[in-house]
């Protein structure tokens, strides 16, 4: 994609980031990491290299774990770009790192991260800030039987039970009778400290890009399996997208974006996202969750977004760096 034709092909939402010349920029890819997706991290981060390259930027990738960190000081690079999902990339404590250095990053902040990856704090978010999300318990490892019962008792029998700061659906169970969902919460607490036990809503799985403060078309997964698992995010090629579904209305379509930019809004993030939801029959859309470094691989749903917007994985991946290279700029100006 020349320069000419990635300048007036660009969305109008994206008019106020300045263009970048990439010749002149350094990017390192920041992948692979300790985390339970480092395997998705790593495709991600290949193909973020790889769209960026496209862009014209000089690339380095850097497979990072928490013992490297120091490491990026004496790197000849400008901008990091975090391909790390879950544990130490996700969470905000590589953020935190990166900003006591100087290091300039794309996407959202240490705490906007920390609040995202921990889907307890971020659910008290969307409440304060008016958005539906599903009703939800914490239970614990130190819990009693009792305890573990009031939360079932609470929600119904249609239930998620799940890891609190995990992502990619890892560990994720659905439970439709008190015995698996014990049996969930077994599993679950016999890795974790605490659960998250969330009622189950019904209705269509839809998620929503956000780029600089924007609502990316909406992205409706129909997979073929019993819920979008991690299988079926990664590796099931018979799981189905449909980006700007023809059946879903104008206003509620607004709706849901607007949602996924309040949702990216209530929890400080920066730069892009992805957020989750449920539309119900009643039209309703919970929602699930905030991704702040969500997957760039070829079944990932935040390029299918942009996709949607008529930008294309090279210019969502430059856009991304010329976002952080903006606020970077603007950071420096604040008195």
């Amino acid at each position: 994609m020349t320069a000419k034709a990635y300048a007036s092909g660009r969305p109008a939402f994206l008019a106020d980031i300045p263009l970048c010349d990439p010749a002149t920029v350094r990017v390192a890819v920041l992948l692979g990491g300790i985390g339970s997706e480092r395997e998705v991290s790593l495709m991600s981060g290949r193909e973020v290299a790889g769209g960026l390259r496209e862009a014209g930027f000089a690339v380095q990738e850097v497979d990072l774990r928490p013992e490297r960190v120091a490491e990026l000081r004496d790197m000849d690079f400008d901008v990091a770009f975090i391909a790390l999902h879950g544990a130490y990339g996700e969470d905000g404590r590589l953020q935190r790192q990166l900003d006591e250095m100087g290091i300039v990053y794309v996407g959202s902040g240490a705490e906007a991260s920390r609040l995202a990856m921990d889907k307890v704090a971020a659910k008290e978010r969307f409440v304060a800030a008016g958005l539906v999300t599903p009703p939800w318990r914490v239970v614990r490892r130190t819990d009693g039987a009792a305890a573990r019962a009031a939360a079932y008792a609470s929600l119904g029998p249609d239930a998620v039970v799940k890891p609190i700061a995990e992502g990619s659906s890892v560990a994720v169970h659905l439970t439709s009778d008190a015995d698996h969902y014990g049996r969930a919460l077994d599993d679950i607490l016999g890795h974790y400290d605490a659960a998250l036990v969330e009622q189950r809503i019904f209705g269509r799985e839809l998620t929503v890009g956000v780029l600089h403060e924007h609502g990316l078309p909406v992205v409706e997964i129909v997979p073929t399996q019993e819920f979008y698992n991690y299988d079926a995010k990664y590796f099931d090629n018979s799981t189905g997208y449909r980006v700007n579904p023809p059946d879903l209305a104008d206003d509620v379509a607004g709706r849901v974006r607007r949602a996924a930019v309040a949702a990216h809004q209530a929890l400080g993030c920066r730069g892009f996202s992805r957020v989750d939801m449920i539309l119900q029959p009643d039209g309703v859309a919970p929602v699930l969750e905030v991704n702040t470094i969500p997957g760039f691989t070829t079944h990932s749903l935040l390029p299918k977004s942009a996709a949607g917007a008529g930008i294309d994985f090279a210019a969502l991946c430059r856009s991304i760096v010329e976002i952080a290279l903006h606020e970077a700029a603007v950071l420096r100006r604040t008195p």
